[in-house]
């Protein structure tokens, strides 16, 4: 009995979360209560065991560093100055933004990206009467292929980067850089066929006026500017060297928070920012663990396990492929944040049938996820986030519109993926494999 309820709580609060009739973190949080009321497990199970605190800590920190920041007024400074050096020229400013994002997204993590970049972007559209619906689904778009880029750059990186011990910063950099570029070139490529023809400069005055733009007055030029910036830097360099200096990725994200917490405390102040921080979000990630948790505990994931491997009998270019395009189809249906968050223990599993080498199941699940997301507007946060931020405007983005360009998107990247996953992973391995059982 216990097994169906959960069961039925996990699809409730599944469903629940991909209307957003209500808040996507009261739903989550509402099934793990549910959990806990009903015996799945204790509260102390599911702080000691199903929460990953590390997930949640780096998260944090990220959001602290990137609030402080915004306040400099740096990252609109860099958009409108950027605006500025294609000239206002429609197209080049739709390549430009869709490399903006893409970097901005790996370096930072796509959903802060898509909130410091898209009222910018709006603005600029508005000014120079031009339509905004290439400009917000190009930004969607690379922010989820940028984001695929790094450990920090998408939800479901940082869960998996968490979940893998070995998995480092230049781990990600590795091996999901590679095909993100690839597909950001691709896509760059695409849309400026797509929309060339649309893009084109509407009044000499209204570039002028951009021209004329002072990128600077908003920018704060106080020590907290120099301290945002510098501290910032350093953490991501900190990223990148943590193998090196032996400091794991949370703890490095915690410190540089912690450090510009207190170089900004008396120009700032802490409460302000904390006010800022995004706790729907963590809130959303503590009830999803929780959830996941006690499909963990009933036994839920282990048979997900056995249904894999009965599906692909334990081979592992199968069980890879098949899992890149399950994550890919899936994630364009619903949010990529829950599916990575079941499927982490279901990998996890899958060692003890057979499979010794993880690792091709790892990036596939982390590709498939990412990438998978540009599907549908519910199918990544930043998706919603930009949808959330247009309707605000009053250009709003149609669900079916948006789906005629995602989903074509989402093929052609799960196909370059499963190319990038065979030659470097699979093929290799079936070349091992004959010479190990000769």
């Amino acid at each position: 009995m216990t097994v169906v309820a959960t069961i039925l709580i996990f699809i409730v609060s599944y469903i629940g979360i991909m209307l957003e009739k209500v808040n996507r973190a009261v739903v989550a949080m509402t099934g793990s209560v549910l959990l806990l009321i009903i015996g799945v497990y204790p509260w102390s199970d599911a702080f000691s065991t199903y929460i990953d605190w590390n997930t949640i800590a780096l998260l944090f920190s990220m959001m602290v560093l990137v609030s402080i920041t915004k306040k400099t007024g740096i990252f609109s400074f860099i958009a409108i100055r950027f605006a500025q050096q294609v000239k206002g020229h429609p197209l080049h400013l739709l390549i430009g933004s869709a490399i903006f994002t893409a970097v901005g997204s790996a370096l930072l993590d796509n959903v802060t990206t898509v909130l410091l970049f898209v009222p910018v972007i709006l603005t600029l559209t508005k000014m120079l009467l031009l339509p905004s619906f290439p400009y917000l689904i190009t930004i969607i778009f690379s922010a989820n292929i940028g984001g695929t880029a790094t450990l920090i750059g998408d939800p479901p990186n940082i869960m998996i980067g968490q979940a893998v011990e070995h998995f480092t910063f230049l781990s990600f950099i590795q091996h999901a850089a590679p095909v993100a570029i690839i597909l950001l070139l691709l896509l760059l490529i695409v849309i400026a066929k797509l929309f060339k023809n649309k893009l084109q400069p509407k009044e000499k005055n209204k570039i002028e006026e951009l021209m004329k733009m002072d990128a600077s007055k908003d920018l704060i030029k106080s020590p907290m500017l120099y301290q945002s910036i510098s501290i910032l830097s350093l953490t991501i360099i900190g990223f990148l060297l943590h193998t090196f200096i032996h400091i794991d990725l949370t703890t490095v994200a915690v410190c540089g928070a912690l450090l510009l917490l207190l170089v900004t405390d008396k120009e700032l102040g802490a409460e302000k920012v904390f006010k800022e921080v995004e706790w729907v979000t963590l809130f959303f990630f503590i009830g999803l663990f929780m959830l996941v948790g006690g499909l963990e505990r009933v036994g839920i994931i282990d048979e997900i396990a056995r249904g894999i491997m009965w599906i692909t009998e334990g081979d592992l270019p199968t069980t890879a492929i098949l899992l890149l395009w399950t994550a890919g189809l899936f994630s364009g249906v619903v949010d990529n944040i829950p599916f990575v968050a079941a499927m982490i223990p279901v990998i996890n599993e899958l060692e003890s049938y057979g499979i010794d080498n993880l690792d091709p199941l790892w990036w596939s699940l982390a590709l498939g996820a990412c990438l998978g997301g540009n599907g549908t507007l519910i199918g990544a946060s930043a998706n919603v986030v930009v949808a959330g931020l247009a309707a605000g405007e009053n250009q709003s983005i149609s669900f079916i519109r948006f789906m005629k360009y995602g989903v074509p998107i989402v093929i052609v990247s799960l196909i370059v993926s499963s190319i990038y996953i065979y030659v470097r992973y699979l093929y290799p391995y079936t070349l091992i494999l004959p010479l190990v059982f000769s």
